[in-house]
């Protein structure tokens, strides 16, 4: 694998016109820090991990301050996070030691990488649901042949704003997996599980393998 770790410590990737959601964590990436960094996410990492070899490479999109990146380190991964927040960002170089690209995944130039693996979870839930299956394919650049794939996104119809003004766009088992199918994608686990954060929450998580 090729990795890029002095080109990309600093690099500032072009991003659209900030929305309300990012917004929110541009302006409050220390509340949401302290809210969810201490989440215990090794009830819905295990599944991923288990389908990954010894020392994968992971990148963590959406890292947010760096809970899961650390999680993984510990576990002997070699990871390398990807926020949009340039606080969250530099909360998870702080709290895990490791890499942390800032930019768009929506619009980033994934050719360079050659991941074992991608974790996305709950990073998606403020796309809208047509740009979704374009965000995952530009995703998909960075896997190796056969990658692992995990995603993880709010079980519902619709989408609704919080008190925050951030919009949350919510999914069905069936329109994901035709999706994954559509871009290659096989489910190898799933599970339908309450929020580590609000048990009024309920999300669909998935661990894919690209074909």
């Amino acid at each position: 694998m090729r990795w890029l770790f002095s080109y990309h410590l600093h690099w500032r990737h072009w991003y659209p016109l900030l929305t309300s959601d990012l917004a929110y964590y541009q302006k409050n990436f220390v509340e949401y820090h302290q809210r969810t960094f201490s989440a215990d996410s090794s009830s819905f990492l295990a599944p991923f991990v288990k389908a990954l070899p010894i020392a994968a490479s992971i990148l963590d999109v959406g890292c947010g301050s760096g809970r899961d990146v650390l999680w993984l380190k510990k576990q002997g991964f070699r990871v390398i996070g990807f926020e949009n927040s340039t606080g969250l960002a530099d909360l998870a170089r702080k709290h895990s030691g490791c890499e942390i690209i800032e930019g768009d995944f929506e619009t980033f130039d994934f050719r360079e990488f050659n991941f074992d693996a991608i974790l996305a979870s709950g990073s998606m839930v403020h796309l809208p649901h047509p740009r979704l299956p374009r965000t995952i394919k530009n995703l998909k650049i960075a896997l190796v042949s056969n990658g692992i794939f995990y995603i993880s996104l709010k079980q519902g119809t619709g989408f609704f704003t919080d008190q925050f003004n951030r919009t949350f766009y919510l999914w069905q088992d069936a329109g994901l997996r035709k999706i994954f199918r559509q871009l290659d994608f096989d489910v190898i686990h799933f599970s339908n599980t309450e929020s580590v954060l609000n048990s009024k929450d309920m999300w669909l998580g998935y661990v894919l393998r690209m074909r």
